[in-house]
């Protein structure tokens, strides 16, 4: 194969939804930025570096929360749907984040949680103040057992039963994470209207759409049956997996919110939607909530998040899930999240750690649907090693040492090698700084052009001009114990992908003539050498 330049054409956004093929950039605002140096990210820090953002070459950022909240669970419990938690800004700092971005060509999701709220908004005090206010039926009641149990086996996420007993209305109410985040009753008709005008709030103000957080959790089964156990031998850590969660989550009435949802966003034009679902049923539910063109735009797998291997099959069968056919909805690809480990400690091999960061990136930007990266992804960041007296994370604090912390991948963004915390904050920051990622600092990255960050910049300019992985069709040619191949295809041009995804050489022929566009790597013939990969254009 020859290298050329690529023949694939400038791309234009007129004739798509912007967010069809779409790359985003998640920005965790605690450990971004900070710009009044407590220690936190906040919401002018992330203004201050969106041009760095937007030279990526992402479509948009996903914001995670930074509503009003106790953070319990660092802004996933919501006391304010409609405000800026202090420690973040306020909503002048919002709307200035909203028009830089949108003057840099960046859209901006945020997330909505719909599923629960911290046990200190005012509608869970309103309703647990007596059985018959005008919210006593907004989240979950019941009455216990005759013998005081919980009404059902239900489990939290976090560890433990999903119930706590609560005196003042003598009742259990449910918590399928912690129990400061009591759960909302979205079968109820008036809190569906509530969560609306929340997003109306948003939307208002120019956002671009959303990430449903945990959506799959947002109804129960109204009789409370209990979850029927698992029946296999998995080693387990948390409660919570030894059920089959049938009954506490996964209502089918889910499906007419989510329409609900989808008709208020396409009422404002041009907006997006994309469900978080997780679970052992996920692939039917993701599915479920985004068929045909009345329910979401996208769903976010998490068949590479949890992984503990990287390997062609997995890659192959996630693909193979969605096929490009009518009703079938459209996937959104992520390898690392501010709830995952990060890809790299999870994945490569020890000694090729930046060489594995390369092939991850090639093989992210050439996948069928949107992709999402994680901030710091682009520098090749490894997992930070957490001691107990240093973490934040409550699942992890409850479940040590068994459940991985999730503060390993929240720790801050290090922007400058040799200023104080990386130049994240002028002061100590709220999580330990990652002792590997000085030397990976955006300072020492920007003009090395064999960095992390000068290929990740490289690799999505490919994805932008290119209408083949931006929109087109995937078929699997080959996945065995080390290589992956597939072609993309889109109005009359055809993309040869290929990736040994093992620190050894491998070999594998490709069918055809094709003359390469992009490399990582090193590549001799049908000879790819470990971590290599390609693609490639097909010859006429």
């Amino acid at each position: 194969m020859n290298v050329i330049p690529s023949s694939t054409r400038p791309f234009s956004r007129a004739d798509r939804d912007w967010w069809r093929g779409a790359a985003i950039y998640q920005v965790y605002p605690r450990s971004f930025a900070d710009s009044n140096g407590d220690g936190i990210g906040d919401l002018p820090g992330i203004t201050a570096h969106l041009d760095y953002v937007a030279a990526l070459g992402v479509d948009g950022i996903w914001l995670s929360p930074f509503f009003t909240s106790p953070m319990a669970d660092f802004g996933y419990d919501v006391s304010d749907y409609r405000d800026v938690d202090p420690i973040f800004g306020t909503l002048a700092d919002f709307d200035a984040l909203i028009a830089r971005a949108h003057s840099l060509g960046l859209r901006v999701i945020i997330d909505q949680v719909y599923s629960h709220t911290s046990d200190r908004h005012p509608w869970f005090a309103e309703s647990r103040s007596s059985w018959n206010n005008a919210k006593a039926d907004w989240y979950v009641w019941a009455d216990p057992k005759p013998d005081g149990s919980p009404p059902s086996n239900w489990q939290s996420v976090f560890g433990g039963p999903a119930w706590t007993w609560d005196a003042r209305r003598r009742q259990y109410y449910l918590h399928n994470f912690l129990s400061a985040q009591p759960q909302l009753n979205c079968h109820v008709p008036a809190v569906q209207e509530a969560l609306l005008d929340v997003a109306r709030f948003w939307l208002d103000r120019g956002v671009d759409g959303f990430r449903l957080d945990a959506i799959n959790f947002s109804m129960h089964d109204p009789s409370l049956r209990d979850n029927p156990p698992k029946t296999d031998n998995a080693l387990r850590t948390r409660s919570f997996d030894y059920q089959q969660h049938l009954y506490n989550q996964s209502h089918p009435d889910i499906v007419g919110f989510l329409e609900r949802i989808r008709a208020l966003l396409d009422s404002y034009g041009g907006r997006f939607t994309v469900a978080e679902v997780g679970g052992d049923d996920s692939d039917r539910e993701m599915k479920l909530f985004t068929g045909g063109d009345r329910r979401l735009s996208s769903a976010y797998s998490f068949d590479f998040l949890y992984a503990q291997e990287l390997t062609p099959t997995l890659v192959s069968n996630s693909l193979a899930c969605w096929p490009d056919q009518a009703g079938l909805g459209w996937p959104s690809w992520a390898f690392e999240n501010h709830d995952a480990p990060r890809a790299i400690s999870r994945w490569s091999v020890p000694g090729h750690e930046q060489d594995f960061a390369a092939i991850k990136m090639l093989l992210l930007v050439s996948l069928r649907g949107n992709i999402f990266l994680y901030q710091g992804e682009e520098l090749g960041l490894p997992q930070v090693e957490l001691a107990f007296a240093d973490l934040q994370d409550p699942e992890a604090i409850t479940n040590w040492p068994m459940t991985l912390s999730r503060d390993g991948a929240r720790t801050p963004m290090p922007w400058r090698a040799d200023a104080s915390a990386l130049g994240f904050s002028e002061t100590r920051p709220w999580l330990p700084l990652g002792a590997a990622h000085a030397a990976l600092a955006v300072d020492r990255q920007e003009d090395n052009p064999s960095s992390p960050l000068a290929l990740t910049r490289r690799l999505l300019a490919l994805r932008n001009r290119s209408h083949v992985l931006r929109l087109g069709d995937l078929r699997v040619l080959h996945a065995d114990e080390r290589v992956l191949a597939f072609e993309r295809w889109h109005d009359g041009q055809a993309l040869l992908c290929c990736f040994n995804l093992s620190p050894e050489p491998a070999n594998w022929a490709a069918p055809g003539e094709f003359d390469m566009i992009e490399q990582v790597g090193t590549i001799e013939g049908g000879r790819l050498g470990g971590y290599a990969g390609y693609i490639a254009e097909r010859r006429p």
